[in-house]
């Protein structure tokens, strides 16, 4: 039986100790993620730094002119494949964050697994490193979905 076909006031016992999942399931889930890419887009992912953050610090907000640290989900802060070069040095490490109150917010407020909507969050930020924009793979999602 799924907690959406039991009875409210079984679903709310399963809740009541319930507690939201912390930066260490987030790792998990986003660890999870990055294995189910397949090879060899894996193999490209080379040394990013994958890290779970509560909300995007001051310099992300303003930089991003976000209204509110719940406007974004993920980020990815590095020199995409495609732009990288022979040539690049002392540059900081790629990294992709994920912001763990904005996906328990979003999370809470869907239809869509945690573990799904991690993998959605991550995979987006990949193809950021790829080099694709947001419009790229909101065309390459709606393609997706038919």
């Amino acid at each position: 039986m799924t907690q959406a076909d039991a009875s409210p006031t079984a679903a709310a016992a399963s809740w009541s100790a319930a507690r939201a999942p912390g930066a260490d399931v987030f790792a998990a889930l986003a660890e999870a993620a990055v294995a189910s890419i397949p090879e060899p887009l894996r193999g490209y992912l080379g040394d990013i730094a994958f890290r779970v953050a509560e909300f995007p610090d001051e310099d992300v907000i303003r930089d991003l002119d976000l209204d509110s640290p719940f406007d974004i989900l993920g980020l990815y802060q590095g020199i995409s494949l495609a732009e990288k070069s022979n040539f690049d040095s002392g540059a900081l490490p790629d990294t992709i964050t994920l912001y763990r109150r904005p996906i328990l917010d979003v999370w809470a407020e869907g239809e869509e697994t945690l573990g799904d909507l991690i993998t959605h969050v991550l995979i987006h930020e990949v193809g950021h490193h790829f080099g694709l924009s947001d419009a790229d793979m909101e065309a390459l999602e709606a393609a997706a979905d038919g």
